[in-house]
């Protein structure tokens, strides 16, 4: 997914969208499972018998030094399915877990932080209840299940229905495991591996993955397996939901927004034949053209999310969105330029990808990659490394060592490259913007330039900020020496506030702010991710949060008006983010016709694209956005996409929500 280094979003979904929380069938006493993050260990899970039909399940991992540390022990009735469940332990940023299940026949009640209900269903009736902080072993149990269903289908509780569907089996030098889909989860289907004698064998990707100990070096060959079927599927929906004209498309009487004036044009036409812009007018007609009707609508070009982290659902995700341009701000270096190339010819549907390069140093809160630099010749090379694949930007993460960062940023620059990131451990961001940053990543770190916080490879970087956030005058002298220094340097942020809205106002048991308007439209099971909350609050801190959050959010808005330059990016949920980050923009005090003059043209000029993209103009690719409104009245109106163009073929936004699951 956009996720994978999210602090927002990694704990809140990965099991729903990735697998990430790759469950487990409990089958044997003391079977193990390691977890494994981009192919390093970072945890485990360990099975053990406590009794007829019952067992418990002690899960862990490290991610740079967050993750969940959880007990669960579960009983099954005689087809399989959960008669009760105790969990205890921490979630993903250490706050608290206590939830329970239980079912007495007809009568069904659970409880956990966010939830506290009851229901009474049909007695004898086959229900699955999925745990909202799932325990890694329910993946494999819930596939059990659906196996013994005759239709491979059940209802889950609290709500929604799971689907299961063999994919392909695999031979390994120990022997033979399957490749089963379960739909109904989240936007996508969730893979899982079983044995040959239906026991759990494997879940989750690339990024994060549990298998069973002793079978770690097999992890690649399931990662292969899941992306042949994943291309397969991808193959199978662009046949469908790519629709191409005989000769052209004629978009008539639409509002067009102008992105370089950042207003409305009304009652305007625009021809496209092949992929590109060929007219712009009031009086256009083409006798062959296909008509698509604008009138009251809103035409923009298509939207840049200038930071993601793709994973399969992503294309369909930002296409659906009226997302079709997009920077990936760091992936897995053997997958990306596939992804990249199946979008760009049209075999999967997706968006137009910017590649930017990942380095980060080892150590005990080292990221999630394959790619690191602990000295100078290691930092040239793989600079060089990325300039030869075809990536423009670098970016750096927090484990790099400060002596680095010139010379990552001089190697970069010689190539032509664009430089950014975190801020390192023990620099400030006035520092890596002297040593050679062009861009800076996540508010948070404009805040950490005043705090005196020198370790920020953990959590201290979004606690820190929450505690102290509220209390930084943004008119001091320090704060305006320091926009006067991003100006100089010409330097541009990344904010994802949508990232700290989630860490800092979400609340367990209360609908995230960032998804309360489309949560309704989600499948169930992510809809209930919402409501697990973000960081732990200490006692009498709530507001204290709150109004750090506010504080970022006006940052966002006093840098902009003083000339600093900002790129809409989300580090979250594709498509959807964005949609989030653009409101926030416009309650930092921005205009939403600037919002989105940012979020196409300056986007595009920013990567050397103003030539071809972010505007509606002749000569131009087409890359489009009609939406139901007018977002530069009603910014909340780019929640209503209705036709996406993308390289002139056009995406019917109902089909591809289809396909996701979204109502």
């Amino acid at each position: 997914m956009c996720y994978p280094f999210s602090p927002t979003m990694k704990a809140l979904i990965a099991f729903l969208l990735m697998g990430s929380f790759a469950w487990a069938t409990p089958t044997a006493q003391g079977r193990r499972y390691a977890v494994l993050i981009m192919e390093r260990k970072a945890g485990q899970l360990v099975v053990t018998e406590r009794g007829p039909s019952q067992w418990e399940f002690s899960y862990e991992y490290n991610d740079r030094g967050r993750g969940p540390k959880t007990v669960t022990v579960e009983s099954l009735d005689e087809r399989g399915m959960p008669k009760s469940l105790v969990t205890t332990g921490v979630d993903y940023y250490k706050t608290v877990v206590d939830e329970h299940f239980d079912r007495k026949d007809a009568e069904v009640s659970w409880k956990n932080g966010a939830e506290n209900a009851h229901r009474t269903i049909a007695s004898g009736s086959d229900l699955f209840y999925v745990s909202l902080y799932g325990s890694p072993q329910e993946l494999g149990l819930l596939a059990r299940a659906l196996l013994a269903e005759k239709t491979h289908t059940l209802p889950l509780l609290p709500t929604g229905e799971a689907r299961l569907e063999e994919v392909g089996s695999l031979t390994l030098a120990k022997g033979a495991v399957t490749q089963y889909a379960i739909s109904g989860l989240g936007l996508s289907s969730t893979p899982v591996w079983l044995d040959a004698a239906g026991n759990f064998f494997a879940a989750g990707n690339a990024w994060t993955v549990t298998i069973r100990e002793g079978f770690e070096t097999d992890a690649s060959k399931l990662f292969q397996a899941q992306d042949e079927a994943m291309a397969k599927r991808s193959a199978a929906r662009a046949q469908t939901l790519s629709h191409r004209p005989k000769s052209a498309w004629l978009i008539r009487d639409v509002n067009l927004f102008d992105s370089r004036k950042a207003q409305i044009v009304p009652h305007q036409s625009v021809l496209i034949r092949g992929n590109r812009i060929e007219k712009v007018g009031t009086k256009i007609s083409a006798k062959e053209a296909e008509v698509i009707d604008g009138r009251g609508k809103t035409l923009l070009p298509g939207l840049w999310d200038m930071h993601v982290h793709l994973d399969d659902v992503d294309g369909l995700l930002n296409i659906a969105s009226g997302v079709t341009s997009v920077r990936d701000m760091a992936n897995d270096i053997d997958k990306l330029a596939s992804m990249k190339r199946a979008y760009d010819t049209g075999i999967a549907i997706g968006p137009r990808i910017m590649m930017a390069g990942f380095i980060d140093g080892h150590g005990p809160f080292a990221a999630p990659t394959k790619v690191f630099a602990d000295n100078e010749d290691e930092a040239r090379a793989q600079v060089d490394r990325y300039a030869k694949l075809g990536y423009e930007q670098i970016k750096i993460y927090s484990s790099v060592k400060p002596s680095l960062v010139p010379v990552i940023a001089k190697a970069a620059h010689q190539h032509g490259m664009r430089v950014s990131g975190h801020i390192p451990a023990f620099m400030k961001a006035e520092d890596a913007v002297k040593d050679g940053y062009d861009e800076i990543q996540h508010v948070n770190f404009l805040f950490l330039n005043f705090f005196d916080v020198k370790d920020t490879r953990g959590p201290a970087r979004f606690t820190e900020v929450a505690e102290r956030g509220a209390s930084l005058d943004l008119d001091s002298p320090e704060v305006r020496s320091f926009i006067e220094l991003l100006k100089q340097h010409d330097v541009t942020i990344d904010p994802t506030l949508g990232v700290y809205e989630g860490l800092f106002v979400n609340r367990l048991g209360v609908m995230s702010p960032s998804f309360a308007q489309v949560a309704d439209r989600l499948p169930p099971q992510l809809s209930r991710s919402f409501i697990t909350g973000g960081l732990p609050i200490p006692e009498g801190k709530d507001q204290r949060y709150r109004d750090s959050f506010s504080q970022m959010v006006k940052m966002v808005g006093t840098f902009y008006r003083a000339g600093i330059r900002v790129v809409a990016g989300t580090d979250g949920i594709c498509g959807l983010s964005l949609q989030r980050e653009l409101e926030l923009y416009v309650q930092a005090g921005i205009r939403p016709a600037e919002v989105l003059k940012l979020a196409t043209l300056g986007a595009a000029e920013l990567m050397k694209r103003g030539d071809r993209l972010g505007s509606i103009e002749p000569g131009k690719l087409a890359d489009l956005l009609l939406v139901d409104g007018d977002p530069t009245k009603r910014i909340e109106d780019i929640r209503k996409p209705e036709i996406v163009i993308k390289d002139g073929v056009r995406f019917n936004v109902r089909e591809l929500n289809r396909e996701l699951n979204i109502r």
